[in-house]
């Protein structure tokens, strides 16, 4: 796709329209692209992911503040680090989705950056930080509670899935929880590994993700849905 069409995709997708749009492109823009086209007529997303770390850390301090008046200052750190880790953020990206969108160099395409979380990660902050520039606080909070505050406990569950797993069977005496490889494919450089979950012996889920853990935490993850278990903040 064009660059015009990228942005277009992606304002449909965040509910944004950027009056500078060059800030939306240097969001989506992979220092690897730019290295590899030697391009230099804008910037990657690394200085707007910045600028989107703080206002994401800022707006979710506001949140936390509020909403959970008798914490303490060391559980309101800890709630926080555990909502905009690589991992959570990796996820709600997958949300919009955005990594058919980044602009990657042929290399970090070739060994899966598209579904790599610190990538997605990182250029999920840069939106942040690129409606930030363009619209100002308002707009950027407003990303900000779409698309993390709207479903923390989902989000949690995922994050957490694998200890949550545990949790859930250990209430359940005599039951046991294992995780096998069942399969890999792909090339050296970009594997994608299969695992099979198994509660007493018994197959509950299959899943499949770019390294073990990441395959692990997919099955738990299927596993608590289709248990029923939830996570509220």
């Amino acid at each position: 796709m064009e660059t015009e069409e990228i942005v277009k995709a992606l304002e449909e997708r965040i509910g944004y329209t950027f009056q500078n749009s060059s800030l939306a492109v240097s969001a989506l823009t992979h220092p690897s692209y730019m290295n590899e086209r030697k391009i230099n007529k804008w910037d990657h997303y690394q200085r707007l992911e910045y600028l989107g770390d703080a206002v994401l850390e800022l707006t979710m301090s506001e949140y936390l503040y509020f909403e959970y008046p008798s914490l303490p200052e060391g559980e309101l750190s800890k709630l926080r680090a555990s909502m905009v880790c690589e991992p959570a953020l990796a996820f709600c990206a997958n949300k919009i989705p955005i990594g058919d969108l980044i602009l990657l160099g042929k290399g970090e395409d070739a060994t899966g950056g598209r579904k790599r979380d610190s990538i997605l990660s990182d250029v999920f902050e840069a939106i942040i930080g690129a409606i930030y520039l363009d619209g100002g606080i308002t707009p950027a909070k407003e990303h900000i509670n779409r698309f993390v505050m709207d479903g923390i406990g989902e989000r949690t569950l995922f994050v957490d899935s694998k200890s949550i797993l545990q949790e859930e069977i250990q209430k359940i005496p005599g039951s046991s929880i294992r995780y096998e490889l069942i399969g890999e494919s792909g090339p050296e450089h970009n594997k994608e590994f299969t695992v099979a979950l198994f509660i007493d012996d018994k197959k509950r889920a299959e899943a499949s993700g770019h390294s073990k853990k990441n395959a692990e935490q997919q099955a738990a993850y299927a596993v608590l849905k289709e248990m029923g278990v939830t996570r509220n903040l």
